[in-house]
């Protein structure tokens, strides 16, 4: 949180609910990420193409950006690739077993107003803020 500034931070949420909101609007489904994702990974449907776009704009958004003349914050991983192996299956486990993502839940769930949503992102936030707490104060890493 050395960078934080409330202007672009409350510009980046604004475009993300507004982007959630008109996703639904117009095409009648939910953005959350690991269901789409998911979608990507059952036999080919007539709904790839949407998929893959999404997914493809996601990757591709911050090259634009970068194309643009913006600048991109250095990126730098400090856990070692098998550690980011493990963490990347938790988190698929844990979106499958939470039937949606922090983008689904968070974003769009609790915009629509869905107590299952307001559950699973108050569950998200308290296991994250026990993760970092065990991690950072009391094993020390």
């Amino acid at each position: 949180m050395d960078g934080f500034t409330p202007v672009s931070a409350l510009a980046g949420g604004a475009l993300i609910g507004t982007s959630a909101a008109l996703f639904l609007l117009l095409n009648g489904r939910i953005a959350g990420i690991s269901g789409i994702l998911g979608g990507l990974l059952t036999p080919p449907s007539r709904e790839t193409g949407w998929r893959a776009a999404f997914v493809a704009g996601l990757v591709l958004a911050p090259f634009a950006y970068a194309g643009l003349g913006g600048s991109l914050p250095p990126m730098t991983v400090d856990a070692s690739f098998p550690l980011l192996v493990v963490a990347g299956l938790l988190v698929g486990f844990g979106s499958r077993l939470g039937a949606g993502c922090t983008s689904g839940h968070g974003v769009c769930g609790i915009g629509r107003g869905s107590l299952r949503s307001v559950v699973a992102t108050g569950t998200f936030m308290a296991v994250a803020i026990l993760t970092v707490l065990v991690v950072r104060h009391l094993v020390g890493a």
